[in-house]
């Protein structure tokens, strides 16, 4: 119960700064992606202070034992840059550039964003359920052929 408190405040924290760092407005991350155009570098702010207060919280959160509402840290996973990986990246950033949002941004403004969010994260959910289909029918065919 209290890690799903705390993973709820964490959301709605979450959600408030990006209300709040304009990263809900499809205008003005276009804006900050246009850098041949006319260029909005307030993101970069908003980027700088996420990155300096993690790097700061991250330090002091790391001298525990261990975590607050868990048993471990979690230990870090793959760091390799593959194809998989890049392919997935430059697809986050077209999607993002074009439309403006990103997942997190898109469900904070789902209930007020009208037609455009909506759209956006329809297809976001049909995009997440084509590449899990996918993944599956690879998984199994990998499976299925004799080693």
């Amino acid at each position: 119960m209290k890690a799903s408190l705390a993973a709820g405040l964490a959301g709605l924290l979450f959600a408030v700064g990006l209300g709040l760092g304009g990263m809900t407005d499809p205008a003005k991350v276009v804006g900050f992606l246009d850098v041949a155009g006319a260029w909005d570098p307030s993101l970069a702010f908003v980027m700088a202070g996420a990155l300096g207060s993690h790097a700061l919280l991250r330090r002091l959160i790391l001298r525990r034992r261990r975590p607050v509402l868990a048993p471990a840290f979690p230990t870090a996973g793959t760091t390799r840059v593959d194809a998989r990986l890049v392919a997935g990246a430059a697809l986050f950033g077209v999607g993002w550039g074009l439309a403006g949002y990103c997942p997190g941004p898109a469900l904070v403004v789902l209930p007020v964003g009208g037609a455009t969010v909506l759209l956006f994260v329809v297809g976001m959910v049909v995009g997440m359920g084509a590449f899990r289909w996918w993944e599956s029918r690879l998984t199994a065919r990998t499976q299925a052929q004799p080693g």
